[in-house]
């Protein structure tokens, strides 16, 4: 990765007039969020279009994918990877903020929110604007995210551990369920940093697991290398 971009087996990503690079949370959402039958998907706070392009190599081709940005210049860098990308009719980057979007409901949400974290990096002049904390509470995001979704649709998250117990309870306070939750663990042997939650507004035995990025003998996790194999030129 070079400080302007990071450049994938099917497409590049440049993240330069973003505040939000290219990092390991936004990776691993975009490896793992469960599509489904998901046929609308909206990818809130889309910084680069990362998530959005990853999750538009994952599906059919009938898929229509909506990439929402608050910040203008990484919502006209995000448009800029899609053109270059081989699915610009397939990905669509709206400019704006969550509290004033109105669409058709979405079969599936995702959403890397912008909290500082391990593997991610921020611009200094934007990391106030790239905060949720500033435009984009934990509860705005439940709350909106459920405005938003159809009946039977879920809802996808990456978050840091001192996150996810106010994730969870703000959630929860929204009518939502979990319903997978994957532990995140940067090193065998570490605890979780950072969690992947599925959340839905209908009731789901809970399924729970891990993902080791790296071993103890310094290789990838068997299931991490699976997800991200697709997308990463040396792997």
């Amino acid at each position: 990765m070079s400080g302007r971009g990071f450049t994938f087996k099917q497409f590049h990503i440049n993240h330069d007039r973003c505040a939000m690079k290219v990092g390991t949370d936004g990776i691993l959402l975009g490896a793992w969020a469960p599509l489904g039958s998901a046929r609308r998907i909206l990818d809130i706070g889309t910084g680069s279009g990362l998530v959005a392009l990853m999750l538009a190599q994952r599906s059919e081709p009938g898929v229509r994918i909506s990439g929402l940005e608050l910040d203008r210049a990484a919502a006209g860098q995000a448009a800029e990877n899609v053109a270059a990308s081989p699915w610009p009719d397939k990905v669509s980057i709206i400019g704006g903020a969550l509290q004033a979007f109105e669409a058709a409901p979405f079969d599936l949400i995702v959403s890397n929110p912008p909290y500082f974290g391990h593997g991610q990096s921020f611009d200094c002049q934007a990391r106030a604007s790239a905060r949720h904390t500033g435009s984009l509470s934990l509860a705005e995001l439940f709350a909106h995210g459920k405005r938003l979704l159809a009946a039977a649709g879920r809802l996808s998250v990456v978050l840091p551990l001192q996150s996810l117990e106010e994730a969870v309870w703000q959630a929860e306070s929204n009518g939502f369920y979990l319903t997978e939750k994957r532990d995140v663990i940067t090193r065998e042997g570490k605890s979780p940093g950072r969690f992947l939650l599925q959340l839905c507004s209908i009731k789901h035995c809970l399924l729970l697991g891990e993902i080791v990025i790296n071993t103890k003998n310094n290789d990838y996790g068997d299931i991490y290398k699976e997800m991200v194999s697709p997308f990463y030129l040396k792997m």
